[in-house]
């Protein structure tokens, strides 16, 4: 931890105070030099923070002193005040608390990119989510409930399936004692799933492909095991599936109006209480090391939330 002078926004900058600051599991591979976008040391990690806008820059018309808003980026947000373009900031309603908005978009924005736009999931489909109580699993879950989906949630004990459960999972298997294609058959009675969720990578994507639905389609969200599949491409030809990879980061910077009418969709959601995101702990900034250590031992339900 350091103190440092706080930033001053310049020309198209806005000034922010931090309240909290949302943890991923992105964090821990950017410190480790092992994410799509290296951060040169040193550097200050931390994808996403909730606060209050206390001073723009010249030139700034879309916030103002006083403006609640998210911020979001490959790092620097783990902090007590933060710079960033105004243009990239992202309002929120007064009806959510700042843990709540701090580790919001990056889960949900994900979850809701992948099941609208690029699997195009439709009501009455079928929908597996695989480490369905971590951030985006648990988003993924809500989402695809709210969208009219049945949702199979997957996850490793009883204390993560009951989180689901609560969060509106039809069905549960516990992939740590469950055969996961023995389960997957009985469950949609040989048919297969639609579409699959899969933000953790390892043994069990081959399993899911497997059990897909004709015409199915398979979201490949990240890889929280460590270990990107090898996957047999003869499969998708045996059950003419599409294997769809996910990064909103890219789409939220090349469609910023599409991205724009999928966080309305989501706030929207949230004042209805068709989503109720699950912070499960809060930590103060000095602990950030114990929220990232948590995030890589896959301890989280739903979001850790840093605490300036």
């Amino acid at each position: 931890m350091q103190e440092q002078p706080t930033p001053e926004p310049g020309p198209g900058q806005a000034l922010v105070e931090v309240r909290a600051c949302g943890v991923n599991f992105p964090d821990t591979l950017i410190i480790q030099g092992r994410y799509q976008f290296k951060a040169e040391p040193p550097f200050v990690p931390g994808g996403e923070a909730a606060g209050i806008v206390t001073a723009v820059g010249d030139g700034v018309d879309l916030v103002k002193p006083g403006d609640r808003v998210i911020s979001v980026g490959t790092s620097g947000h783990f902090a007590s005040a933060i710079v960033a373009d105004a243009g990239t900031l992202i309002p929120f309603p007064d009806s959510m608390d700042f843990e709540t908005a701090a580790g919001f978009v990056l889960t949900y924005a994900t979850s809701q990119y992948a099941l609208r736009d690029r699997a195009r999931l439709e009501p009455g489909e079928t929908l597996l989510v695989l480490g369905a109580a971590g951030g985006v699993g648990l988003a993924a879950v809500e989402i695809g409930k709210a969208i009219g989906a049945r949702v199979i949630a997957a996850a490793s004990s009883p204390e993560k399936l009951a989180v689901c459960a609560e969060h509106g999972a039809d069905d549960l298997i516990d992939y740590a004692t469950d055969d996961l294609r023995a389960r997957l058959k009985e469950l949609t009675n040989d048919r297969g799933v639609d579409v699959v969720y899969d933000p953790v990578g390892g043994a069990y994507s081959e399993i899911a492909l497997r059990r897909m639905a004709w015409d199915g389609r398979y979201l490949v969200i990240g890889f929280a095991t460590g270990e990107i599949p090898r996957i047999p491409l003869n499969l998708t030809l045996l059950k003419s599936c599409s294997i769809i990879g996910v990064f909103w980061g890219a789409f939220a910077a090349m469609d910023p109006q599409r991205n724009r009418e999928l966080l309305g969709e989501l706030f929207a959601w949230h004042a209805a209480a068709k989503i109720l995101p699950l912070v499960s702990q809060t930590y103060p900034l000095e602990r950030v090391s114990d929220a990232l250590k948590d995030i890589l031992e896959r301890k989280a339900l739903g979001k850790l939330v840093l605490v300036p």
